[in-house]
Parts: structure tokens; C-alpha cells; sequence
């Protein structure tokens, strides 16, 4: 077994059920690029009794060709396998387990959601596998993997017929924090300090295998013009493939992400009908399964009901392609080192930043001292002030957080310091709150100390934002 960098919890959750004694229906997914098989195959490769990866855009026909010759690769059979359909096919499956005799049976079906290809019998295949054998099997530990969020909740998680409440697990893999990038880029030899490795995250988040393509050897900017502008940027064209290997009718996800994009501080669920026109409970199932692909977050607004919710854009891979790659057009292979300093690069790192922070919350209320008080994370505004992160506290505290991103301290001027004191003035005024409001500062390197750094109360840095 190889050197995981993090995903801890979810290793221990899988050994807790192949060590559980009793038959293990397993999902496990998560957005595209994220790592699920190499979770799976560092565990359990060397055991797997049965393992089948599901063919993008393959008949049924051709599925179970190729199911019958992994089949008969691993049974270790002289004689091909005809299969005329999936109950043919999972029939076959259970006569070969059937004659292994090991304490642990651990079968993996990898790209689940390719497998269902038009007009198949999978899944009633499966179904009828599971109760008719598999459930009553303790040694058996079933596992199912997917990009596909959309086909795996509808299909498997929440199916509605023989599937019905049989999964014993799931497991959804979020991409890396700041810190398992910085441990995983570490372990490739790459050793940036952290203001680049922030940068990093800023384009590519903490999806492993975005991660994979940089090379230690050049800058972070000649990286970025490599994957993105040259004339084989490998990451240019991932955008569609990313969206349709995700979700079925993938227009329409795309065009919420896409407004999404277009507005910084994120919209609430009637500003995206409005501009998409995408709504009941298509909108609703869109925005679940975004959510669940970590595409999306959501944030309550303070003081407020559920209906007002927040939704941003999260997907610091699609932020960027949006921002700067979609509408590009230029031939210049080092557009983005060419371009370094432009206005609209600053604002977005900007904007960036405060996305990193929002994600990386655990971290600031350890910074805090706060994690052992039960908090709520909301976004506020009215028409006149706006506030990116409000951690409201058990203990009657509320922390008024202002995102900062710069090259250097970050030092605050008189006017800014005034500006600051009233919106908690306002703040306080327009919720009435009783609470004691402490307001914090969230920069790369700190606030330089000065005559108006009083305004400061509390502070978090970058580096307080790689902990564990």
C-alpha cells in the first residue's frame, strides 16, 4: 500500500467496513479527478476477488463483451463467457464468488455510471443480485464508484425500488485543503512556499490530479501557461469532458455554474431562475448534486431562513476557466506570465482568496480558539455594507471577518479603519444583535502594525490556514 497523502478518515471508514463481519454495499464518490479509484486501489487492489471499470459511451453489448473477459481473466476460465444481458451477466458473477473461499470478498465496480449505457438491464440486475445473494453474504464487501453524481444519487444512493435503504455506506472524497496541497506537492518534490501554494489552489483547488500535471522544475505561472494557453494545454479542453462525465443533461449544470461565476459574492435560488430559467425541482436536483461534487457551497445569510441561502461557485478549476480561458482567444502561449500583473488578475485573486477562506473555516476558528464553541458560518448584507464570513458563537461572540489578499502586511489606512467601524456599526444596528462582535482580519501575512491597526481585534494569516 503506497503513502496516501491525507484522506484519513476515509480510509479508516473502509477498513472499518471490510473488518465489519457482515455483507458492506459501498458507494464512493466525489467530482471528477478527485481520487476515488486511487482510494480504492491503494487499499485493496491486491485483494480484489472481482474488479470491472464501466467503458464511457459503450453499448450494453460491448459492456458485457468486456465484463465477460474481465470475468474470465480472474476466474482463471479456459473457456469463454457468453453473456446475453446483466442478469446473464451478475449470474456468472456469483458463480465464480461462490467458489472462492476467503474471509473477505472484495468485488469493485469502477465507473458504475458508465456501466448503465442506453436501454440496459444494470441496474434491475444489480438489485435483484444484491437481495437475491449479495446482502446475505457476510464476507462479501461491495464496492461502487462513480463521477457520474448525478446517476449514483438517483440510481443507487436514493433509488426507490430494490436498492431501496441497502447501502451500508458512503463515502464522498472532498478535494485536498491547503494542507494535504502543500503535503502532496511536497511529495513530488515541488517545494513552493506557501504564498505560491495558495496561488496554486487558487487555479487547480486541491484536486489530485490537477496537482499531478505540475512540474517542480518551472514556475507556478510557466505551469499555468503549459496546462492552459500552449498549444497542447492539457487543462484547456477538460471543461466539457469534466461536465459530461459528471452529469447527465450537463447544459443545464453548466449554465448555472456559469452564472454563477459571473457573480462574486454568489445568488440566492430565485436570482439563478432568473437568469438561467431553470426551475422546481430540476433546480433543485441540479443544485443538490453540484453541491455534493463540491461544484458549489452553500452559506446561510445572517439572520435569516433557509430560503435566502447563498450559493457560490467552489470549483476553482471552473472559477478560472471562466475568468480567463473560456472567451481567450489569443495565441500567445505565455499568456499568463505575459499578463501577470493585469487588474483583472489581482481581483480575482482577491476574490479567490476570500473563496479559500470560506473553505478553510475549521482552520480560522482554531486560529481563534474557538473550536470547541458551537458556531454557525453565514455571509451578510443590506444596501449599504457586506460581509464575506460571519461566525456567529455559542458563547454570545460573533466574529466579523474582513478577507484580505496582498504581497506584503496589510496596512491599513485611516479611511479604510473608519469605513470598518461602520459597517459593524451598521452591522450591529440592522440585525440587532446583543452580541459582542470582535472584528477579525483574514490576510496573507498579517496587518502591519500602525496608528489605525486598532481596528483589528483578532487576526488569522495564511499560515494559520495549513493547519491540520
Amino acid at each position: 500500500m503506497k503513502n496516501l497523502i491525507g484522506r484519513t478518515y476515509e480510509n479508516e471508514l473502509l477498513k472499518r467496513c471490510y473488518n465489519s463481519g457482515r455483507a458492506e454495499f459501498v458507494i464512493i464518490s466525489g467530482r471528477r479527478r478527485v481520487g476515488k479509484t486511487y482510494l480504492v486501489n491503494n487499499l485493496y487492489e491486491k485483494e480484489y476477488a472481482f474488479s470491472y471499470v464501466g467503458g464511457h459511451h459503450l453499448t450494453q453489448k460491448q459492456q458485457l463483451q468486456r465484463f465477460a473477459l474481465v470475468l474470465k481473466k480472474y476466474a482463471k476460465s479456459p473457456m469463454s463467457i457468453e453473456l446475453k444481458n446483466w442478469f446473464d451477466a451478475f449470474d456468472r458473477l456469483k458463480e465464480y464468488l461462490l467458489s472462492l473461499r476467503r474471509r473477505r470478498i472484495v468485488v469493485f465496480f469502477d465507473e458504475m455510471p458508465w456501466i448503465d449505457s442506453w436501454k440496459s438491464d444494470f441496474v434491475s440486475a444489480l438489485e435483484y443480485f444484491w437481495n437475491s445473494w449479495g446482502a446475505q453474504n457476510d464476507n462479501l464487501m461491495f464496492i461502487a464508484s462513480g463521477s457520474a453524481t448525478s446517476w449514483l444519487n438517483d440510481n443507487i444512493v436514493e433509488n426507490k425500488g430494490g436498492l431501496h435503504a441497502r447501502i451500508t455506506r458512503h463515502i464522498y472524497l472532498e478535494p485536498f485543503t491547503l494542507k494535504e496541497t502543500e503535503q502532496y506537492l511536497v511529495s513530488k518534490g515541488i517545494r513552493w512556499d506557501r504564498y505560491q501554494i495558495v496561488q496554486a489552489y487558487m487555479v487547480f483547488g486541491g484536486v489530485p490530479f490537477y496537482l499531478s500535471l505540475l512540474d517542480g522544475g518551472i514556475s507556478l505561472a510557466q505551469n499555468i501557461d503549459e496546462l492552459f494557453f500552449s498549444a497542447k494545454a492539457q487543462l484547456r479542453h477538460e471543461f466539457d469532458e469534466l461536465y459530461n462525465a459528471l452529469f447527465s443533461n450537463s447544459d443545464k449544470y453548466i449554465s448555472i455554474v456559469k452564472a454563477l461565476s459571473q457573480k462574486k459574492q454568489g445568488m440566492v435560488r430565485n436570482e439563478i431562475l432568473k437568469m438561467t430559467g431553470i426551475q422546481g425541482s430540476v433546480l433543485t436536483k441540479i443544485l443538490k448534486n453540484l453541491e455534493k461534487c463540491s461544484f458549489i457551497t452553500t452559506f446561510s445569510q445572517f439572520g435569516n431562513t433557509s430560503r435566502n441561502t447563498i450559493y457560490r461557485l467552489s470549483d476553482f478549476y471552473t472559477l478560472f476557466y471562466f475568468k480567463f480561458v473560456e472567451e481567450n482567444h489569443s495565441k500567445d502561449r505565455k499568456w499568463w506570465s505575459n499578463n501577470l500583473n493585469l487588474p483583472s488578475i489581482n481581483a480575482w485573486q482577491g476574490f479567490s482568496f476570500e473563496l479559500i477562506c470560506l473553505l478553510h473555516t475549521d482552520q480560522i476558528k482554531t486560529k481563534l480558539g474557538i473550536s470547541g464553541i458551537s458556531t454557525s458560518v453565514s455571509a451578510w448584507k443590506n444596501a449599504t455594507s457586506q460581509i464575506d464570513l460571519v461566525i456567529d458563537r455559542a458563547d454570545r461572540t460573533i466574529n466579523v471577518c474582513e478577507i484580505k489578499f496582498s504581497v506584503n502586511p496589510y496596512e491599513i489606512t485611516r479611511e479604510y479603519a473608519d469605513r470598518i467601524r461602520m459597517r459593524n456599526a451598521n452591522f450591529v444596528s440592522a440585525t440587532k444583535t446583543r452580541k459582542g462582535i470582535i472584528s477579525t482580519f483574514v490576510t496573507t501575512y498579517g496587518v502591519k502594525q500602525g496608528v489605525n491597526s486598532s481596528v483589528v481585534m483578532s487576526e488569522v494569516t495564511m499560515d494559520d490556514l495549513f493547519a491540520e
